[in-house]
């Protein structure tokens, strides 16, 4: 099994590609080892010394460490290690018996569904992907008053730079397709 590493633009996170499928729907993530145990392979990665973070998408593993831990040189090889000895093994990456992840609920006000389902449409065809090339993913969180409030998941979270893609990638994109949209704020 070989498995490619691809930086992102978060240095105190690494995208890990397997070369199959990670998740065949949806994501998951953990930002410590209590959420990691719906997933196995979560778990298996933060056994590894300083790791803080992980997430998953349909093809990639996207891995965070500590701030303060060893430098990325120490950590991968236990990244990859886990990684490779966990697909091996043929455990599955997610418990079935476990219960879902929560998701955050949506809100904005009734009147506004046809600009949300826009503003969702998107995110699913032009944000998202890019995203994701980056070890991340951003969801919609809600909508009031021209303000679009999205979340940022495992390498958008934390980076230095998901600051200005907010600012200058997706609002500007929104704002192109609907002028009523006055800003775009992380949560």
């Amino acid at each position: 099994m070989f498995i490619q590493t691809e930086a992102t633009p978060n240095p105190a996170t690494l995208k890990f590609l397997p070369g199959r499928v990670v998740l065949g729907e949806g994501t998951f993530e953990a930002r410590d080892s209590g959420a990691a145990a719906r997933s196995p392979l979560a778990q298996s990665l933060f056994d590894v010394p300083g790791v803080s973070g992980v997430y998953l998408g349909h093809d990639f593993i996207s891995v965070t460490k500590a701030e303060g831990e060893p430098g990325w040189p120490q950590v991968k090889p236990a990244v990859l290690g886990a990684i490779m000895e966990h697909f091996m093994s043929g455990a599955a990456v997610l418990d079935a018996n476990a219960a879902p992840q929560e998701e955050a609920e949506e809100f904005f006000e009734a009147a506004d569904a046809d600009t949300v389902a826009t503003i969702k449409d998107l995110l699913e065809t032009r944000v998202r992907p890019a995203v994701a090339g980056d070890g991340g993913d951003i969801t919609f969180r809600g909508y009031r008053e021209g303000v679009v409030y999205l979340e940022m998941k495992g390498a958008c979270s934390g980076c230095p730079s998901s600051t200005a893609t907010l600012r200058q990638g997706v609002q500007n994109l929104f704002r192109h397709f609907l002028p009523d949209i006055r800003e775009v704020q992380a949560i």
